[in-house]
């Protein structure tokens, strides 16, 4: 708690003190007196204050707080919703003429004061305003500020009421189409033969939540009376492999992650087991480093948990952890797989660790050049392209803050 006098307090207790002291002086008792109340009124007013404070005692007020929805993406927006409870007619008390105030993260505020949405009734207060997390991460929200005057207004304090609530915002995604004859078909026919197998190759399973309802196989589910999907063990069902090399530049570090997550959940969405090489997994994850995870929702979570903490790795670490992820591939691929990278300029034995990945896998890649680089670096991003071309990978070049969908798009039409 945080008192201090108002202009009004200033006042008394400036000319309580002059008058006590002229009343001495002069022998005047009863302006003495008089100027004695006044201090004794300030002094009352501080005690009365800190007997009020409404985040003490047994009638202390109880603040909730709640966020929808939760995580959120960046660049959405999520609406907070904060309500002030008291559970008793003295808290009722507390609770009348009190000035909320919230607190937030520059990275939901943008800065800004928050605009809120007040709704008063006799026992609670409830707040509720959006924020507009711009960046991934866990940003705070909190503690609620609440100000108030004693009944003279001679003192006004500032309380911190309830905790702190952290928001977690998952990168930005968009959703990028899939074409079949690029992603799925075609490298199907590749390894199967040209002819695509019928429904009848399917095996059929009970509908789980997340599947998509494009593989529902409707005559069964009428037939059964309940709903059952196409399990095809050939047709569109190839293991997809995200890999990213994380850059150390904040920016570009976010449009790799972003550009990496889309490209996993549209996989996840087009029927695919995914898995995500690059970022450290949280202990105990399902999309945990060498194993794929079947699409639902529970992978989607999972995998865009896992983008929320990730930081910039520092350049010596960087080729190191790059190297680890392709030689976990390596040690654990099936030979029958896509594999995706978003890639900077790679030093030749990284070049060269790369390209075994298309070996046993057809390889897609984005390769990060930047016309403000280096010469050098600049040359060994057009290394690397030219690199992995040779080696039977289809890639292209993009800059970091291209739009994703252009980039996706041009990676799907990149020659090998």
């Amino acid at each position: 708690m945080r008192p201090r006098l108002t202009g009004r307090g200033v006042g008394l207790a400036v000319g309580g003190a002059c008058g006590v002291a002229l009343g001495i002086g002069v022998g005047a008792v009863d302006l003495a007196q008089i100027s004695a109340v006044a201090l004794l009124l300030v002094v009352g007013a501080f005690v009365v204050t800190a007997l009020r404070d409404p985040g003490r005692g047994r009638h202390r007020l109880r603040v909730h707080r709640s966020v929808s929805p939760s995580p959120v993406h960046a660049g959405s927006q999520a609406q907070v919703s904060v309500e002030v409870v008291a559970d008793d007619l003295t808290g009722r008390v507390r609770l009348g003429g009190l000035r909320l105030g919230e607190q937030a993260s520059a990275e939901l505020s943008g800065g800004r004061p928050l605009r809120a949405r007040v709704v008063r009734t006799h026992r609670s207060v409830g707040l509720t305003y959006p924020v507009h997390p711009a960046r991934r991460g866990r940003w705070e929200l909190g503690p609620l500020i609440v100000t108030r005057k004693d009944p003279f207004g001679v003192v006004r304090s500032s309380t911190a009421l309830g905790g702190q609530a952290v928001i977690a915002v998952w990168p930005a995604v968009t959703d990028l189409p899939t074409p079949r004859g690029f992603l799925v078909a075609e490298p199907d026919r590749i390894s199967l033969g040209a002819r695509s197998p019928s429904t009848d190759d399917s095996a059929l399973r009970e509908y789980q939540l997340g599947d998509d309802l494009r593989r529902v196989h409707w005559r069964s589910s009428a037939r059964r009376g309940e709903l059952v999907v196409r399990s095809d063990e050939r047709a569109g069902t190839r293991p997809v492999t995200v890999l990213l090399d994380l850059p150390g530049q904040l920016d570009a570090l976010d449009w790799t992650i972003s550009l990496g997550a889309s490209m996993a959940l549209a996989m996840l969405d087009a029927g695919h087991p995914v898995r995500l090489l690059g970022p450290p997994s949280p202990p105990g994850s399902d999309t945990a480093d060498g194993v794929h995870a079947r699409p639902g929702h529970a992978a989607r979570t999972e995998l865009l948990d896992r983008m929320i903490d990730v930081q910039s790795p520092a350049a010596s670490d960087a080729e190191d952890q790059l190297l680890t992820a392709v030689r976990l591939h390596l040690g654990s691929s099936n030979g029958n797989e896509i594999v995706m990278a978003v890639v900077g300029p790679l030093s030749a034995p990284t070049r060269s660790a790369l390209g075994q990945l298309a070996t046993g896998a057809e390889g897609w890649a984005m390769v990060r050049t930047d016309p403000a680089w280096s010469v050098n670096d600049r040359h060994e991003a057009e290394r690397t392209v030219s690199h992995l071309r040779k080696l039977g990978w289809r890639v292209c070049a993009v800059q970091p803050g291209d739009d994703l969908r252009d980039s996706w798009s041009r990676m799907l039409g990149a020659r090998s």
